[in-house]
C-alpha cells in the first residue's frame, strides 16, 4: 500500500512537471513569434527610411526622375528584401536548433 502512494505521488509530480515543461516551450515559442514580428517591423521602417534618404537625396540632385536613380533605388529595394529574408532564414534556423537542443536535453 505504501509504494502504490509512493507510485502515484511520483506520476502525480511527473505529470505536474511535463505540464509545466509544455507550457514553459509555448510561452517560448510565442515569445519567439513577437520577436520576430518585432524585428520585421524595425527592419521595415529601417528600410524605409534608408529608401527614403536615397529618393531625397536623387531630388536634391535633380535625378529625381532619371534612369540611374530607379536602378539605385530599385537595387537598394532589391537588398534589402534580400537582406531581410536572409534574416528571416537565420532566426528560423536559429529556432529550430533550440528546439531540437530542447527536445534531446533531459
Amino acid at each position: 500500500m505504501k509504494k502504490l502512494a509512493i507510485l502515484a505521488s511520483a506520476l502525480t509530480l511527473s505529470f505536474g512537471a511535463f505540464a509545466a515543461t509544455q507550457a514553459s516551450e509555448e510561452t517560448l515559442a510565442t515569445a519567439h513569434k513577437g520577436a520576430d514580428t518585432a524585428k520585421e517591423k524595425l527592419h521595415e521602417a529601417q528600410n524605409t527610411g534608408a529608401q527614403q534618404k536615397l529618393k531625397a537625396k536623387h531630388a536634391a540632385e535633380g535625378k529625381a526622375n532619371s534612369t540611374g536613380s530607379k536602378i539605385s533605388e530599385g537595387s537598394q529595394k532589391a537588398w534589402h528584401s534580400t537582406k531581410q529574408a536572409a534574416e528571416k532564414g537565420w532566426d528560423k534556423t536559429k529556432e529550430g536548433a533550440e528546439d531540437l537542443k530542447n527536445d534531446i536535453s533531459p
